[in-house]
């Protein structure tokens, strides 16, 4: 991949992702390394800029996350966002201490002086604060550059050394200027151009993937779901010849999906498509099976023995392509400083003995940039704007052990709540829309007599890449119609429920 123009270093914030994000909308190409990453590795990248992200922590207490020293001996310019603030101020001799006036929420920020950060924004404008410790006093050679009502030193630089810290999160919605803030590091402070953009990127990843390949062929996982198509489009642009197209069958997919998966690929895409029906392999070994990382896992290692299988059939197979996207590294924890959010299959859940290797061309884009990027490959837009598919399938939708008997009713209330959504044109309006049977039984009355059965839970949200979502707001009356049309058709439920819950703090999926 190209070098990076601008690293954020992760400290835990939940936010940190956003950071990156924000700045490739402005096209400047974000990467982001652990806060331990070694100097060489910073070096490697040949940044023009480093970002230090927030945090739970505090820089005084005994695990709190501290960089390599060197970071601040490479000579490129420095933010400090929230804890990276605190950082700053610590590393070069100021106090943090607690304080009595915790600051979560919205603050006005007050300009002090001038300073090319704030270039062509507004005093007094909005931002978002989340911290209990304040910098007491500011380390030689800073100078004060904007406060807020319980912040004296809501931003802070050293502009001969290009060092600057905010106590407010930018990359924030909330924050007004935010991503303004953000591009004026990027092109006042640290002279990144804005040269990202999928076009780009395509032209990049096409040259690194045959060097890679050369004579050998690649497997290409499918699920028909927007992450895979682009991954199979992609490699069908750059190594047609050496492309082998599988798609599997795990007995978890929705009403006619696999139908639609092999019609979407020959017809569509006019690539060759191998299918495998393998869902007695899969219900037989999740038989029993109520953890969800345990199911993730299950899956994973599954899917890897068909491929594998399937391989040996071909000559010269070393490669699995798949469609693995940053935001699944970032809940598998296998980028920054996050906790394990729950095991991707196609990440987590692969076994370590796997003898492909791996290709991965979207795993350092986000689910937006995915859809541009199978737009700048000619996908017909009802492929591009899909609602996303998780590859456990409705696995991960069943709450407990999976049955058969589960995933029929299962299928047939996501079909009702796709044809509600579609016919009444909220469809296109939402990310992401999806039922969960819940396993939870609960009293209700047909036709005068008591029943006793499942409830149902209907997820849809808002979203650009997945990172963070809010539940979208449905009308009423369309609520209740895929409430009575659920109830009505559906045998073994009598009750539906609608998640108002976001993310964070709750997944956009259940398990």
């Amino acid at each position: 991949m190209k070098n990076s123009d601008i690293i954020v270093l992760d400290f835990g914030s939940q936010y940190t992702q956003l950071i990156a994000r924000r700045l490739r909308e402005q096209g400047v190409y974000t990467e982001i390394l652990p806060f331990n990453a070694k100097i060489s590795q910073i070096k490697e990248k040949n940044p023009k800029g480093l970002i230090l992200s927030g945090g739970p922590a505090s820089v005084y207490a005994k695990d709190a996350y501290f960089p390599n020293d060197e970071i601040f001996s490479l000579n490129l310019p420095i933010l400090g966002i929230c804890y990276g603030m605190q950082l700053i101020a610590y590393h070069f001799g100021a106090s943090v201490t607690p304080t009595n006036k915790k600051e979560y929420g919205k603050s006005n920020l007050k300009f002090v002086s001038e300073n090319a950060l704030f270039k062509d924004t507004k005093d007094g404008q909005i931002v978002w604060m989340s911290h209990s410790d304040k910098v007491e006093n500011l380390p030689d050679g800073f100078k004060t550059i904007a406060v807020s009502e319980n912040s004296p030193f809501c931003a802070f630089c050293d502009e001969k050394r290009k060092i600057y810290a905010l106590q407010f999160h930018p990359e924030v919605a909330h924050s007004e200027c935010g991503d303004k803030i953000l591009k004026n590091f990027a092109k006042y402070i640290c002279n990144c151009e804005s040269t990202w953009n999928m076009g780009n990127f395509a032209k990049i990843k096409c040259e690194e993937i045959k060097k890679q390949v050369g004579k050998d062929r690649v497997l290409c996982a499918v699920s028909g779901g927007v992450d895979s198509s682009v991954v199979a489009a992609l490699l069908a642009h750059c190594i047609k010849e050496n492309l082998i197209v599988v798609f599997v069958d795990n007995g978890l997919l929705r009403t006619d999906e696999a139908k639609q998966v092999e019609q979407t690929f020959k017809l569509k895409l006019g690539v060759e498509l191998i299918s495998i029906d393998a869902s007695e392999l899969f219900l037989g070994r999740l038989k029993g099976i109520t953890d969800p990382e345990e199911k993730r896992k299950i899956i994973g290692k599954t899917f890897i023995e068909v491929f594998e299988r399937e391989a040996k059939k071909h000559q010269n197979v070393k490669y699995l392509a798949q469609g693995t996207l940053y935001t699944d590294i970032i809940e598998s924890s296998v980028v920054g400083s996050s906790k394990t959010i729950k095991s991707h299959h196609n990440v987590g859940g692969l076994p370590k003995d796997m003898k492909f290797k791996l290709i991965e061309p979207l795993k350092e884009i986000f689910k937006d940039e995915v859809r541009k990027l199978g737009t700048e490959l000619g996908l017909s837009p009802d492929l591009v704007y899909r609602h996303p598919f998780p590859g456990p399938g409705l696995a991960i939708r069943i709450l407990g052990e999976i049955t058969p008997e589960k995933l029929c009713v299962l299928r047939k209330t996501d079909v009702i709540l796709r044809d509600e959504l579609k016919s009444s044109g909220w469809y296109n309006k939402t990310w992401q829309a999806f039922c969960v049977l819940l396993n939870v039984n609960s009293v209700g009355v047909m036709g005068d007599n008591r029943t006793y059965e499942n409830a149902v839970c209907i997820r849809v949200v808002d979203a650009s890449d997945g990172m963070t979502a809010s539940f979208s707001r449905l009308p009423y009356d369309l609520l209740e119609n895929i409430s009575r049309r659920i109830i009505n058709e559906v045998d073994g439920i009598n009750r539906v429920v609608y998640d108002i819950s976001s993310k964070p703090p709750a997944t956009i999926e259940w398990e």
